[in-house]
């Protein structure tokens, strides 16, 4: 089981609140290892800028070179399977602007991702109605929702594994976990106070 890693450093939230690095991440996430020309490609990007953003992201160890596939000067390069988490609540300011703007990038990510679902359904057979679907609340202290949280990601990694160790017919299934505090209607706010 992968350790979960806090990304509490400056450079490394910058590094990944980039669009097209969240880009990259999710393409190589999804059909596996890539050089950066098959990455340029198939973004519409040029190779040199996603093989630039590339070494960003191994910089930090967010890619990984896959040397077994590489030819001459060819690299390819791989997301490796990693627990990232985001700081629970950054104080500095600029991790705060940066956690909300990575938070914002994958959220529309995510949005993009389900309309596509969406609209090619019918072409899906039998995995056109896989969508499970839940909806609850839950009345927890602050302690508590890390624990859950925590328990959740327990059972996610249970079934992540690399593309190139799933079975044939596997297909990668987008599971998501969103949770936030109901603002209580009657309390005051912040600039309500007196």
């Amino acid at each position: 089981m992968v350790a979960p890693r806090e990304i509490s450093d400056v450079d490394e939230l910058r590094t990944l609140a980039h669009p097209l690095r969240q880009r990259i991440l999710r393409h190589l996430a999804q059909h596996g290892p890539a050089t950066a020309s098959i990455l340029g490609k198939a973004l519409g990007e040029s190779s040199g800028a996603t093989s630039y953003h590339l070494r960003m992201l191994a910089k930090h160890a967010f890619v990984e070179e896959v040397p077994e596939r590489a030819h001459g000067r060819e690299r390819w390069w791989r997301a490796p399977v990693q627990d990232l988490r985001s700081p629970r609540a950054p104080e500095d300011p600029e991790m705060r602007a940066l956690v909300e703007q990575l938070n914002q990038l994958k959220l529309a990510a995510d949005q993009e991702l389900f309309a596509g679902f969406l609209a090619r359904r019918a072409e899906l057979g039998e995995w056109a109605d896989a969508l499970p679907y839940s909806r609850g609340s839950i009345r927890v202290t602050l302690a508590e929702l890390h624990e859950f949280f925590d328990e959740y990601m327990a059972l996610l990694k249970r079934y992540q594994r690399p593309v190139e160790e799933a079975p044939a017919d596997a297909r990668l299934v987008a599971a998501r976990f969103f949770a936030f505090p109901v603002p209580d209607p009657g309390a005051p706010q912040p600039d309500d106070r007196t």
